[in-house]
């Protein structure tokens, strides 16, 4: 039985560990700015949920840091 999904992070396919939350993608990716900001499929995620914010096969996750402008 497999225990991973699929999901796009940052624009790339990639496949994720069942039950990954926004922390952790956020640990994974080196992120460590206090003003990132977080979309799960195009929905703002605030920053006390990220520990508790699950991502689902499917989702569409983007980091977004403002210092780098957009």
């Amino acid at each position: 039985m497999e225990n991973t999904i699929e999901i796009i992070f940052n624009g790339m396919k990639e496949k994720v560990e069942s039950g990954t939350t926004v922390a952790d993608l956020i640990l994974q990716a080196g992120e460590n700015d206090k003003g990132l900001i977080v979309e799960q499929n195009n929905r703002f995620v605030h920053p006390r949920t990220y520990q508790s914010t699950t991502v689902k096969e499917g989702d569409k996750i983007e980091l977004i840091n403002p210092d780098f402008g957009g």
